[in-house]
């Protein structure tokens, strides 16, 4: 049993991965409620939409929830050739596969992270989650004293020792299996792939921290085997998208359940930065173009009124659809039950459940 869950009040050693886009206040209460840790993935929200969802998710549950927000600059530096570039090959790209959006220029390429953070101080849920980069001291320091517990993300044992000095009160290591982005931020992502089963053990040895073990772990027996090599706790994501309560479309929980292991890889053409998903026709379309596109988060501000379209007309082989290398795992089914069915596998496997 986790002894860092254990210490705000949650049950199981479960924490709901935070999906920015596609989960939703209705996940993370419903996991939260259930026993688990429910995370809101708050990195595209402005802050009132941020204040909003957490009061969505207040008036769903009492019990502790987790905010994630993207360590990024307030400010982006633009290439303005690169960035007209890669919209006139976005929007022949649109125009070949029959949808009549466009790219745009976005007000903003991204929500001011001090705006974000700001917001959720005022929010204060029980754990607050970063990934893409470090906090300061004094920033990790500040959210403690408002009783908020810190967690990074890290994909190497450098960058979880980086949150841990910067005194974080756990870590959750994404290994290569990790659906989604990868917060790797000392390093190039390619020379961050390391597998879970090896990350896990080999963080814990460094570290005095506890350890949330994420990327891959679809079932019970998969969070039992992460306890078993140190993990404090297990992160699950990919298992919640085909939940009714989660906002990935229609098309994509079809596609996760088709999925094939050898066509799930690292992807940047949606965001342009490392994520794992589907490689399905616009990754295959757009690798042509690879050296061509701009840096996060301007090719995902450049993408989201592409991606919207195709949810809207079911074209999952258009969206970024984001999963973790056990994709065809998932189990369609109410989150709550989810957790249900998660735990009596995880006791089945030779633990206690709390």
């Amino acid at each position: 049993m986790s002894a860092f869950l254990r210490s705000l009040g949650v049950r199981h050693p479960l924490v709901q991965a935070p999906m920015s886009g596609s989960n939703t206040p209705a996940l993370v209460a419903a996991v939260s409620a259930a026993g688990g840790l429910g995370s809101l993935g708050a990195g595209y929200l402005e802050p009132q939409a941020l204040l909003d969802q957490a009061a969505e998710i207040r008036a769903a549950t009492d019990q502790p929830f987790a905010l994630n927000l993207f360590v990024l600059p307030d400010e982006v530096a633009i290439d303005e050739a690169q960035v007209e570039a890669i919209r006139r090959r976005l929007d022949a790209l649109m125009a070949s596969e029959g949808l009549a959006v466009r790219t745009g220029r976005p007000a903003r390429w991204a929500p001011r992270f001090s705006d974000q953070l700001a917001a959720l101080r005022e929010v204060r849920p029980a754990v607050a989650s970063f990934a893409f980069d470090v906090l300061g001291r004094a920033q990790v320091r500040e959210l403690q004293a408002s009783g908020i517990r810190v967690v990074g993300t890290g994909t190497s044992v450098a960058e979880a020792r980086a949150w841990a000095e910067r005194g974080a009160d756990a870590v959750c290591v994404q290994g290569a299996e990790a659906g989604g982005h990868r917060g790797t931020f000392l390093h190039a992502a390619e020379d961050a792939m390391i597998g879970l089963f090896a990350l896990v053990p080999l963080t814990v040895a460094a570290l005095d921290i506890p350890v949330i073990a994420a990327g891959g772990i679809m079932n019970g027996r998969g969070m039992r085997a992460a306890e078993l090599l140190g993990a404090d706790a297990s992160q699950l994501g990919t298992a919640f998208l085909a939940c009714p309560e989660s906002a990935a479309a229609a098309a994509w929980k079809r596609d996760l359940q088709q999925a094939q292991e050898h066509r799930i890889g690292t992807i940047y053409s949606f965001s342009g930065r490392a994520a794992r998903g589907l490689r399905n026709r616009f990754v295959d379309a757009m690798q042509p173009f690879a050296d061509e596109l701009p840096p996060y988060p301007v090719l995902n501000a450049l993408t989201a009124p592409l991606r919207r379209a195709a949810a809207t007309a079911g074209r999952g082989d258009l969206l970024s659809e984001w999963c973790g290398q056990g994709a065809s795992l998932v189990r369609p089914m109410p989150a709550a039950e989810l957790v249900r069915v998660l735990m009596e596998e995880y006791a089945a496997a030779g633990c206690t459940v709390a």
